[in-house]
């Protein structure tokens, strides 16, 4: 459980075709750890980036004494550890399961919820979801069926403000006010009650699993259903007991012995739509927390201990941390330790994949290459055509080419000249993608 997993290669599928899935996701995870050219990496699951002052200084530690000393913040709020020495993964696995990090062997891939991180702490959110986030986290290790679901799978919890909602999650909770949410699922929608917001979320991953299993494609997302699959929001309303549920051998999910209901009033919505907001700019937070950006999407473990004291560190979709606790006054001693702190630095927004040397398909050292630039839409420097961790929305692209040179948005670029190609477009008006 704890060796090394090769990436597994997944065919496309013919235009207009469905997608077929005939095997499980290779997602790394803190147990299962991912071969590359600079070692092994594990991902670990934060919901809703959340983590204790205690567990900041674990990882800190961890990444120190196991891996190349930094920690990778992902585009879903979750952390990397990278560099890792072979055989490390017992000694790893048992740090993080001694802080609380890793409260399920057979869910801790599964455990994807992303929650508005200000939520609770500047006063514009309709609810604190960051309170859903730790209780569908419960919920979901505590069904047993809920470990068939593909550790790329994604729950997504929105105050009201839209920072979330446009990074695609597979279920979507959005509170609407401190009573009632919105259950999203397929492009439709059901309002429930704020209290049944979990319960619901967990019920629609279900929706989704039979979904799966009766089309037989193998789908690891919503998106990958058949158009005629028969997804149906409505049918949280059927909920079972999470003790109803297993998964078989065949990793198929079947009821068990009981048939205990659980009633789940759930109003459905005529054409839902989802709100969009911008992410929290760097800076406070309300009167008693900062937002800061990592650098290039990485923080060194002196980086991530220089977040400390805090009443806990949310790590977010966007790269970052939200430091709870800290005031204004912290701004610059964070700013000296190298993190971003103002939405006016020439490095918010930008982010970059692993590149050379780390990953073998890169055809370049695109972190030593990102450039600053003024401030405007995200940029992402990628190295190859995967473009692994590009934000959603709206984006710069600026894509590594063969022989040298890059692309910005499609156009060549020799390297020399990315400073103002990347400017120019990061300030640019443009269609969304």
């Amino acid at each position: 459980m704890l060796a090394a997993m090769p990436p597994v290669p997944t065919p496309k599928p013919a235009p207009g075709a469905p997608r077929v899935r005939e095997r499980g996701d290779a997602c790394p995870g803190a147990l299962r750890l991912h071969s590359a050219d600079d070692g092994h990496l594990a991902r670990l699951r934060l919901p809703a980036g959340r983590l204790t002052a205690r567990q900041v200084g674990v990882l800190a530690d961890a990444a120190e004494a196991l891996g190349d000393g930094r920690i990778s913040v992902t585009s879903r709020g979750n952390a990397e550890l990278r560099g890792l020495a072979d055989g490390c993964g017992a000694e790893l696995a048992a740090l993080l399961a001694e802080a609380g990090l890793l409260p399920s062997a057979t869910h801790e891939r599964v455990r994807n919820i992303v929650a508005s991180p200000a939520a609770g702490l500047d006063g514009l959110g309709a609810a604190d979801v960051q309170l859903w986030a730790r209780e569908l986290d419960e919920r979901l290790c505590a069904a047993p069926w809920a470990a068939a679901l593909s550790g790329r799978f994604l729950f997504v919890l929105d105050d009201g403000r839209g920072d979330v909602t446009g990074l695609g999650g597979d279920v979507t909770l959005v509170a609407v006010d401190p009573r009632t949410a919105l259950l999203h699922l397929g492009g439709r929608a059901v309002r429930v009650a704020a209290a049944d917001a979990p319960r619901a979320a967990l019920a629609a991953a279900r929706v989704f699993l039979s979904a799966a299993r009766a089309a037989g494609t193998g789908a690891w997302r919503v998106r990958e259903l058949p158009e005629d699959a028969g997804l149906d929001v409505r049918d949280v309303r059927d909920v079972r007991d999470v003790r109803d549920m297993r998964v078989g051998r065949d990793g198929q999910v079947e009821r068990g012995g009981r048939d205990a209901r659980e009633a789940l009033v759930a109003e459905e919505v005529p054409e839902p739509v989802l709100p969009q907001g911008p992410p929290p700019a760097p800076g406070p937070l309300g009167p008693a927390a900062l937002h800061v950006l990592a650098p290039l999407g990485r923080l060194t473990a002196a980086q991530l201990l220089a977040l400390l004291p805090a009443d806990e560190v949310r790590l977010t979709p966007w790269r970052g941390a939200v430091v709870v606790g800290a005031g204004p006054d912290r701004t610059s001693a964070l700013d000296a330790a190298g993190l971003i702190t103002r939405p006016d630095s020439p490095w918010a927004g930008v982010s970059a994949c692993t590149g050379r040397p780390g990953c073998a398909k890169s055809l370049a050292d695109v972190r030593a290459d990102a450039v600053p630039g003024r401030p405007g839409l995200p940029v992402h420097y990628s190295g190859c055509e995967r473009r692994c961790g590009h934000p959603h929305g709206d984006w710069v692209d600026v894509l590594a080419a063969p022989g040298g040179g890059y692309l910005v948005d499609g156009a060549p670029v020799p390297r020399t000249d990315l400073a103002p190609a990347v400017t120019t477009a990061r300030t640019a008006p443009r269609t969304t993608r």
